[in-house]
């Protein structure tokens, strides 16, 4: 079953590392993806760039609008994903526990499922 661990960390996080702090936490994340891809769970995986240059996109009664980033009212953005297909919630939870950005933001586990469908 396809599961989304998504890295939500604080907006500023990333700006409170040097470069090498911040490199060093990438390629844990890369090692940690490369491991998934080994183990044949890993689907898909991708690092998001900040929300600086991100824009939200809505469109109400046949008018676009478009809010360019950064969100003042953002308490968290989504920094990337692993798209994994694992046997069960508790793998795809135990996934999530090992994966080292659980020490400095949150990993949040989805199941993948039609938008109608409300399931656990």
């Amino acid at each position: 079953m396809p599961y989304m661990l998504l890295i939500l960390e604080p907006p500023e996080q990333r700006l409170t590392r040097s470069e090498a702090e911040g490199n060093a936490a990438y390629e844990s994340m890369l090692r940690f993806g490369d491991d998934l891809q080994a183990r044949g769970l890993l689907l898909a995986a991708e690092s998001l760039g900040s929300h600086a240059g991100a824009a939200r996109v809505r469109v109400r009664s046949g008018q676009t609008h478009v809010l360019d980033g950064p969100f003042a009212e953002a308490k968290e953005m989504v920094g990337g994903f692993f798209l994994l297909n694992c046997e069960t919630r508790e793998e795809a939870i135990d996934i999530a526990a090992r994966c080292p950005a659980a020490e400095w933001c949150t990993v949040e586990v989805r199941n993948l499922a039609p938008c109608y469908e409300d399931r656990a």
